[in-house]
This record gives structure tokens, C-alpha cells and sequence, in this order.
């Protein structure tokens, strides 16, 4: 239950954008912030990545993105939209052809980036495509590959050349009288980024995709994109994410639903609270968090976990939480249901104990919420 009724400062004003949507999942407008990751596989490869479009999905995917870089793959895309169970975004470079044959396979959305998919004729017919077979589009403005002429003009990339850039596309699809589309302005530099996105939010109602690009590897890139996305998300800004790491796909979709969760914006899964643990510590409290996070990633339903390894924090933690435990002395510590101190445990039995509270409540939770849709 939201608390932000009675605790004003943890309030998040959003930016007001219009909807649109991609494939059957509602992009802006009040609708849940989206989070998207994109396949690594060859998609030629058509059974990996369909397997990795499911694992994603599976991860809480709620859009994936697939390139689509030559012919062959427009082929292979008809077969894994057929597949996925999430909608599929096709990313268009260089060669307009692949976008019309992206729509024509199935694709939910177009990405294209203005700064290498050709002439004003070229993304017009892209747009006819779309519009014919039910696409939407997302504007994919990247600090790495702007047009030469914004490159003239401003001397090196920065947040006024890729809002400039998104602008002149955002003209080019209302001309054609075409608004389903979405927008985003990366680049690897948070600092960038984060302007130039402050900069299109003030300029556009279209719904805003947001990114930092090329963030790095699994620790590096989540940190960067928590600070980029995370400050921008604050702030109102953004209607769908994908983090960017050279790491797997479902790792960003983890990534980025952790992000969401620390600001209230999307629960999904087990909000595990936990200290970082010292000599006070009446268990292994890494050890244990370690196995529980593995351990209940087939939890959906947004619940919290307290594993606090002392009572100095521990029961004030836990008065917070759906289920809680707290490190006590002689081998054992107290479990903690709906805030409330409910029995001791020995430390041996914690993991599959714990496991099995946690369970027993989201099935709780899930039922509760069945009732309350049937009534």
C-alpha cells in the first residue's frame, strides 16, 4: 500500500505525455513505467532468441527489443514474433528496407535512429509501413551517431544537437500525420544524457524512452544508469526504460525493476531489505541473503523481506516488512509476520523456513488481490 499520502516527500510528480502503444503494453500517458531489454543473439538464430526473449519475458520483460540488420533477419523476426509472449521492437540501421520488412513480419514497434536510416523519402515510406501494419515507432536519437550537419553545426555531440535531431524527426512523423511514437536522446555520458532528456521533456508530450547507452558491464553500468535513470526518474521523467549492460539480457530487466522499485515507481518480486552485516551479526547475513535472492526469484507478487543480522535495526526494520527475521544470540533469532514479532527460529532452519513464509504470504497477497478485482 502506498504511503505517499501521508509522506508527501516521497512523492513523484510524472511528466504528462500522451499514450501510445506497443503491441498490447501502454506506453505513457498513467500508464506503468515499461521495462525493456533487447536480445544478443544472432537473430538469424531463431530458437536462441526466442529462448532469450522468453527468459527476459519470464524476468518481467514487458517489451524486447530485436535487431534487425539484414534481410535474412526481417525473415527470422516473423517466426519469434510468433513465438514471444511479449511485443517485439525491431531496431532499424542504415537500411530503410528493414523497417518496412519489420512491419510487414510483425514487429510492434519501429526504432530507428534519424542519424543513419537515410533520406526524409526513405523514413516516409518506414512510416507508411508502420502506420499500414498497426507499428508504432520510437525516435532512437544517440549521442555516437548524430547527423553530420548537427555535427557541423554544434562542433561535437551535446544535449542540444540530439534534442534538435529528435525535434526534426518528431516534424518529420506529424507531417506524414503519424503519433504513435516514443523518443529517446542516449548517450554514455550521464551528464549529457540526463540534459538532453530534461531538454526534450520541456519540448514534447510524446511518451519518453529512457536510456543511458553503452553503460558498461554488470556493476559499472548499473551504477551509471541508476544515477542517470534514477535522477531522470525522480524528477517525472520517462514512460519506459532499458538498462544497457554488456552483461545478459535478463540482468538489465533486473537491473532496471531494482531501479524502479528504491523509487516507488513498480513492484514486482521480493524488495529484500538487508544490512551489510559486522561483528554484531547473529548469522551469516550475506551468505543467507545470497541464497534467499536465488531462492525466490520465481516470486512475482511485490512483497518485503526483512534480513536484518541484529536487533539494533532488525525489529524496526521488520515492523516495515512483509516478513522479517532478526539475528538473536545462541543460534537463533525471531521471525517477524506483518510487522509483528510471530515465533524463534534456530539459524540452521532460516532459508527454508523463511522461503516458506514468504510463499505463504504472496499467495496471500495474491488472493487478497483476486477478491478485491471480483468485486
Amino acid at each position: 500500500m502506498s504511503l505517499n499520502h501521508i509522506r508527501p516527500w516521497r512523492n513523484i510528480y510524472r511528466r504528462k505525455s500522451r499514450q501510445i502503444m506497443v503491441g498490447n503494453v501502454p506506453v505513457g500517458g498513467d500508464a506503468p513505467i515499461s521495462v525493456q531489454t533487447m536480445t544478443n543473439t544472432l537473430t538469424t538464430d531463431v530458437a536462441g532468441t526466442v529462448a532469450q526473449v522468453q527468459a527476459a519475458a519470464e524476468a518481467g520483460a514487458d517489451i524486447v527489443r530485436v535487431s534487425v540488420p539484414d534481410e535474412a533477419s526481417a525473415r527470422a523476426l516473423k517466426e519469434i514474433v510468433r513465438e514471444s509472449p511479449v511485443p517485439i521492437v525491431a531496431d532499424i540501421h542504415f537500411h530503410y528496407r528493414r523497417g518496412i520488412e519489420a512491419a510487414e513480419a510483425g514487429a510492434a514497434c519501429l526504432r530507428i535512429n534519424p542519424g543513419n536510416i537515410g533520406d526524409e523519402k526513405r523514413v516516409r515510406e518506414v512510416i507508411a509501413a508502420a502506420r499500414d501494419h498497426g507499428c508504432s515507432m520510437r525516435i532512437g536519437v544517440n549521442a555516437g551517431s548524430l547527423e553530420k550537419h548537427l555535427l557541423d553545426k554544434y562542433g561535437e555531440p551535446c544535449p542540444d544537437a540530439m534534442v534538435e535531431s529528435g525535434l526534426a524527426h518528431i516534424r518529420i512523423l506529424q507531417d506524414n500525420d503519424f503519433h504513435e511514437f516514443k523518443i529517446s536522446v542516449k548517450a554514455s555520458d550521464v551528464f549529457m544524457a540526463a540534459a538532453a532528456y530534461q531538454q526534450l521533456a520541456e519540448v514534447t508530450d510524446a511518451p519518453i524512452h529512457l536510456g543511458i547507452t553503452e553503460a558498461g558491464g554488470l556493476m559499472s553500468g548499473t551504477i551509471k544508469s541508476a544515477i542517470g535513470l534514477g535522477n531522470l526518474l525522480w524528477m517525472g521523467i520517462g514512460d519506459t526504460i532499458r538498462v544497457s549492460l554488456s552483461a545478459d539480457p535478463v540482468e538489465e530487466v533486473k537491473v532496471g525493476y531494482e531501479i524502479l522499485k528504491s523509487l516507488g515507481l513498480r513492484h514486482r518480486g521480493v524488495n529484500i531489505i538487508s544490512c551489510p552485516s559486522c561483528a554484531r551479526q547473529g548469522f551469516d547475513v550475506i551468505k543467507t541473503v545470497e541464497a534467499l535472492e536465488k531462492r525466490l526469484e520465481h516470486i512475482k507478487t511485490p512483497m518485503s523481506l526483512s534480513i536484518i543480522g541484529c536487533v539494533v535495526n532488525g525489529p524496526g526494520e521488520a515492523l516495515m516488512t512483509d516478513v522479517g527475521f532478526t539475528g538473536g544470540g545462541a543460534g537463533h533469532g525471531m521471525v517477524y509476520l506483518a510487522g509483528k514479532q510471530s515465533h524463534r527460529l534456530d539459524n540452521d532452519q532460516m532459508i527454508e523456513h523463511i522461503v516458506e513464509q514468504v510463499e505463504r504470504r504472496a499467495a496471500e497477497i495474491d488472493a487478497e488481490e483476486a477478491a478485491r478485482a471480483a468485486e
